[in-house]
């Protein structure tokens, strides 16, 4: 049986005297600890509404010590008195004759009603906080200044704080972190606040975000330095995919450019898909290839080219595949990018139109020597057939069966992509070449052109940005697709699809998928938004810009805006935004250096 150890423990004097001040006076409305003078606040009222980063101007004033607390409470008994709150501030405003007191009244019901929709219906959380402040000083001149301070910052807060008269010795303790908070001090100074407006306040961003490598992005709402690491895993960021959101005139261009110069001087290779000409100017500057996509002769991809398409590691190391050439061919995966184009560009195609069509396909890449076995690696852009021969094979049957009218109508509605108008944009062999680090494929010329057109090759570019995303695993390449709203069409959810896996996988092969847009509403209509919202959810970096209507009404319930994040938003600023990154959010102000705006140029709204 061990002996208990009952020999005496000697008191740690040192210790005491780092926690024990040299000398404590408790006054009325003030105390000395030392050779410091400080006094106790309580805030007993709070505005309602708050904005961002309001918890760090309180938490900040110089020469202060702030205390805050949060108790959770029963939701079910707060709503039953919310609930007779606002009936009596409906009958209040019923009866008063006051214009004032009805205004005041209506306002207090229906912010009563907004909270009580939040609590019930979105499960919000609220709970008793308590915020104690105790400006410290060592001289008297400096502590009334010091108090002054505290006083003018929390009335311009619209904050309303009371000296803890005869309770200072309470105060004191409620403060300290080696006692509980003081039930005296608590019944005074709690009162009942949402968690989302404490924590949804940014009360610790004025300390900035730091990956630790990286490069600099702008500031926090209190001027702290926001850098961060685009391709840095671990925790709760898994992908280096972006969004930018905001509506014309807000800086979101201007934004996206300062993000590409950062990532391009750190040595990633950028791809643009750029439907505005905005940035023409940039990737000239930098020496990149800059490829008019919209109907030159050096812009031209042919959807009947096959690529290659990348395996996974994980496949690539599966027995399944080693013998059976990595599962589906590079010609079957093919013929499934091509249902998406046709069905981009003539919706009309029947199931039989298509059916005809996909056998036309295979049997005419049969007499260019292209089997579903083919190695593609091995083939040279002319070596592929062209949008010509298609129409030529099928006019050859149309000919051998003319009681089939079949044939005959899928010529006629060939012709323009063969021989017509648009035969300028995909009817030859791929011409497009690239050998720089920058590479911007401009469709401004097809702004004039049906939507249809749009949208067949915006699809056919992204086919050949995943081929380049994905060519070589040691290459970080980041490609910005601007106006990606472009892709959407109610019609042909399968475009979406696409773009949703290309950002899926992207992290794969060290590469990352920009989306830039105007307007989250179209992501999230009804028909495509099993779809769109997955490429709004994925990317582990957001950054959202000033908008309203219906976009912000998306936006805030898509990422679960606070108040204070939604007026951000609605405010509009140019050169700020919502910057979220993993489930980190902070208020994020664009301060660019001046060398950057030398390779930006003037479009996109700078």
């Amino acid at each position: 049986m061990a002996r208990q150890n009952t020999a005496f423990m000697p008191v740690n004097q040192a210790l005491l005297n780092v926690i024990t001040p040299m000398g404590l006076e408790i006054r009325k409305n003030s105390l000395v600890i030392g050779e410091n003078t400080g006094r106790v606040y309580g805030v007993i009222k709070y505005p309602q509404k708050v904005d961002i980063g309001w918890l760090a101007k309180i938490t900040n004033i110089p020469g202060t010590i702030v205390s805050i607390s949060f108790r959770p409470v029963d939701n079910g008994a707060l709503i039953g008195a919310i609930s007779k709150s606002i009936t009596q501030n409906r009958g209040t405003a019923e009866s008063a004759r006051d214009p004032l007191s009805r205004q005041r009244a209506e306002k207090a019901a229906e912010d009563g009603e907004r909270i009580m929709l939040q609590i019930d219906q979105h499960g919000e959380i609220v709970g008793l906080m308590s915020i104690a402040i105790m400006p410290l000083a060592p001289d008297e001149k400096a502590f009334n200044r010091v108090c002054r301070r505290v006083e003018s910052t929390m009335s311009v807060m619209k904050c309303k704080i009371r000296t803890l008269a005869n309770l200072q010795k309470d105060g004191l303790q409620h403060i300290s972190p080696t006692y509980p908070l003081s039930e005296r001090v608590a019944g005074i100074i709690e009162r009942i606040v949402p968690l989302s407006t404490v924590m949804g306040g940014f009360p610790f961003a004025a300390s900035g975000f730091n990956d630790g490598t990286g490069y600099y992005i702008g500031r926090d709402s209190s001027g702290g330095l926001v850098i961060i690491d685009t391709w840095r895993r671990g925790d709760d960021r898994t992908n280096s995919n972006m969004v930018f959101m905001g509506v014309a005139g807000v800086g979101k261009s201007t934004a996206v450019k300062h993000v590409a110069l950062a990532e391009y001087m750190k040595g990633t290779k950028l791809i643009f898909i750029d439907p505005e000409s905005e940035y023409k100017n940039l990737c000239l500057s930098l020496n990149g290839d800059w490829i008019n996509a919209a109907g030159s002769v050096a812009g031209r991809l042919n959807p009947l080219q096959i690529r290659p398409v990348p395996r996974d590691e994980e496949d690539e190391e599966h027995p399944l595949y080693k013998d059976e050439g990595n599962g589906m061919s590079d010609m079957a995966l093919h013929l499934k990018n091509l249902e998406i184009f046709f069905n981009l560009y003539i919706p009309s195609l029947t199931d039989m139109q298509r059916a005809i069509l996909k056998k036309s396909i295979i049997e005419l890449y049969n007499k260019f020597h292209i089997f579903w076995e083919t190695d593609i690696s091995s083939l040279r852009n002319t070596d592929f057939p062209i949008f010509s021969d298609l129409l030529a094979l099928i006019e050859a049957k149309a000919a051998q069966n003319p009681d089939n009218t079949m044939y005959s109508d899928l010529a006629l509605l060939l012709f323009d992509i063969a021989q017509g108008g648009d035969s300028f944009l995909w009817n030859g062999h791929s011409t497009i070449e690239t050998h720089t680090r920058c590479v911007c494929l401009d469709t401004h010329a097809l702004q004039n052109t049906g939507d249809n057109i749009k949208r067949t090759q915006y699809f056919n570019l992204l086919s050949w940005c995943w081929e380049q995303m994905s060519r070589n695993r040691n290459e970080r390449v980041l490609l910005i697709c601007d106006e990606a709203y472009l892709m959407i069409d109610p019609n042909v959810p399968q475009s979406l699809v696409f773009l949703r896996n290309v950002e899926k996988r992207a992290r794969k092969y060290e590469s990352a998928l920009a989306i830039v847009s105007h307007s989250i509403v179209d992501f999230l209509s009804p028909e495509v938004k099993m779809y769109g919202q997955a490429l709004l959810d994925i990317p582990c970096i957001k950054i959202l810009m000033g908008t309203d209507g219906k976009n912000l009404q998306e936006t805030r319930e898509l990422y679960n805006l606070t108040d204070a994040e939604e007026e951000l938003l609605l405010s509009k600023k140019r050169g700020h935004a919502l910057f979220i990154i993993g489930s980190k959010r902070l208020h994020l102000h664009f301060e660019i250096p001046s060398y950057k705006f030398e390779y930006m140029g003037k479009a996109g709204g700078r």
